[in-house]
């Protein structure tokens, strides 16, 4: 037993020589995959996997991506600040827009209230005039007017 611990560094150092070999052997190799295409009763398959029992095989090589391009990294970058300034573009157009459709919205309520009060006061101005005494009658009546035209004036149908 003491002869095989005496070979037993020597072991590990040959198994890490072959494993820094084995992966300086697939550095060296460009990435390709190959694939199988199977063929079977008609209907074609690709799989990584060997092909079923029966089926007709034909190996099929992947060549490896070519390098990236430098260009094409710089193009992108200036794409994707392109894209993020055309959001932030549009997201402020449409803010923008909101404000002004808030805005439009608040004046129509207020001018559709105001239209609301003067109706109210015609209204009111029109009944003062049917119920006031003879006397009062004719200046009940011009205030009615006067309310009408106003109401008229302001809120057109």
């Amino acid at each position: 037993m003491n002869g095989i611990v005496m070979y037993l560094p020597h072991l590990a150092a040959a198994v890490c020589c072959m494993a820094a070999w084995a992966a300086c052997a697939r550095a060296s190799q460009p990435d390709q995959q190959t694939l199988q295409r199977c063929s079977q009763d008609g209907k074609i398959s690709y799989t990584n996997q060997p092909c079923p029992d029966g089926a007709h095989s034909t190996t099929l090589t992947v060549p490896a991506a070519p390098p990236a391009d430098p260009a094409s990294a710089t193009e992108l970058a200036r794409q994707t600040a392109l894209a993020e300034q055309l959001r932030q573009q549009r997201e402020r157009r449409a803010a923008r827009e909101e404000r002004v459709e808030q805005r439009a919205n608040l004046a129509a309520r207020q001018q559709r209230e105001k239209c609301a009060r003067l109706q109210m006061a015609q209204r009111w101005a029109t009944e003062d005039a049917s119920r006031a005494p003879v006397p009062q009658r004719e200046a009940a009546q011009l205030k009615a007017s006067r309310a009408a035209q106003t109401l008229a004036r302001e809120c057109p149908r």
